[in-house]
């Protein structure tokens, strides 16, 4: 039988200047300096960032610009799909794409540093309404 995880407990971000990153995921996303784990802040150490209950934490790696292949994707429910979606209008210089996927609806953005990001939600008969109307 194969173990069982708990639970994510971080994703690597590659960015180009930690400290311009750290204000965006701030600004941004809500996403604030975890200050248990500031020393491991070095040069080549990660920052690491999350929301209040930690259950998103990302460590910024300051990194050269390179391909990025993967997508980070947040599960909401409906209410805070629409809040997103409303937050990422305001806050990004390009709107977020969103796409209805029939069994899900996605925002796609970019960061600064142009790692790709989704924010999903599976209340699709709530968000069909709200978002086709």
């Amino acid at each position: 039988m194969t173990p069982r995880f708990k639970q994510i407990d971080h994703i690597h971000v590659h960015v180009l200047d930690r400290a311009t990153a750290e204000k965006w995921y701030a600004d941004t996303l809500g996403l604030k300096r975890v200050t248990e784990f500031e020393q491991w802040a070095t040069a080549d150490g990660p920052l690491m960032i999350a929301d209040d209950e930690r259950a998103v934490c990302l460590s910024l790696f300051e990194r050269p610009a390179s391909d990025r292949h993967a997508t980070i994707a947040f599960d909401v429910d409906a209410a805070e799909f629409i809040a997103w979606k409303e937050h990422l209008e305001k806050c990004l210089k390009q709107p977020p794409t969103l796409e209805d996927h029939e069994l899900s609806w996605s925002l796609y953005f970019k960061d600064p540093d142009d790692n790709p990001f989704e924010i999903t939600s599976y209340d699709c008969e709530k968000l069909k309404h709200h978002l086709t109307s």
